[in-house]
């Protein structure tokens, strides 16, 4: 593996923040958890860079040096899994993912306060940084989607195919998330590469944000289109609850609320309630 080293400012950058940490980040360096061995490599290093006081790395925390170190670590890694992909020039791409760090932690403080603000069981900010699958998916897919951007869209999508094993949550590096984003449960989410998502946006379980149809590549058999708009487009504001599918080239507005099961193939527009109105009745029958 051909080593990484790493010429920016981001090391300074990423120490700053983490002295200007207050409560109710966690700050406190001598907290110790155990060793989650099943974590691939260099998420766990992000992981340690943008919330080390959660991820048994004080030493970040103590010492700019130790960052700038761990950031040569995680470049060399993510150089390796660009480098099969392409002939560019992969120590370019991966010294702007890094220069993007100091940056993707801000949105994700943010991201960690709507999870706390949006869910009723949520007891602390470490709890949700290191316990909910929506903010670990929502990390990973924030970091990919700088490498999508950059240009090493495959090893992004690599990113988050691994945050979909262990979330169960599936968000395309190329789907593009505003901040103060919070997936509550998340088993089953999945947001389309062309799907644009606003700010103070809150989906439950099992929802989509899919393609309605696909178009076939003119002039070649059993080949769909690639490259085009088939995604939602969702505003500000917007809750969509659980089993919802949003689906196709369509807008969503602002101040919107989907209920639970909808089914949306169609603009929405900004203000609305959307709801199932006649649900399926049940009955039940008592048997010896």
């Amino acid at each position: 593996m051909v080593n990484y080293r790493y010429a920016g400012d981001a090391h300074e950058r990423l120490f700053a923040s983490y002295q200007d940490d207050s409560d109710p980040f966690p700050t406190n360096v001598t907290a110790c958890f155990p060793d989650r061995e099943h974590r691939r490599e260099e998420v766990a290093l992000l992981q340690e860079l943008l919330f080390p006081t959660c991820w048994n790395a004080p030493e970040l925390v103590r010492d700019e040096l130790a960052v700038l170190d761990q950031l040569d670590d995680l470049g060399t890694l993510v150089k390796a899994g660009i480098c099969p992909y392409t002939d560019g020039r992969p120590d370019e791409t991966v010294s702007a993912l890094i220069d993007s760090l100091p940056r993707i932690r801000d949105v994700l403080k943010r991201d960690v306060e709507a999870a706390y603000k949006g869910d009723p069981a949520a007891k602390t900010y470490m709890e949700i940084i290191r316990s909910y699958p929506g903010f670990l998916a929502i990390s990973v897919q924030r970091v990919a989607h700088v490498l999508y951007d950059i240009g090493a869209p495959e090893y992004a999508r690599e990113l988050t195919e691994y945050a979909k094993t262990q979330t169960g949550i599936d968000i395309h590096p190329g789907a593009e998330i505003g901040e103060y984003f919070f997936v509550d449960h998340g088993t089953g989410v999945v947001i389309g590469e062309t799907a644009t998502v606003g700010e103070w946006v809150r989906l439950y379980q099992d929802v989509t944000l899919g393609a309605l149809h696909f178009e076939e590549e003119e002039g070649q058999e059993h080949a769909l289109k690639k490259g085009y708009k088939r995604h939602p487009d969702i505003g500000d504001h917007v809750v969509i609850g659980a089993g919802t599918k949003v689906l196709g080239d369509i807008t969503v507005g602002d101040h919107v609320s989907i209920g639970a099961n909808s089914w949306i193939t169609e603009d929405v527009p900004d203000r609305t309630k959307v709801y199932i109105k006649d649900h399926p009745t049940q009955e039940r029958k008592r048997y010896d």
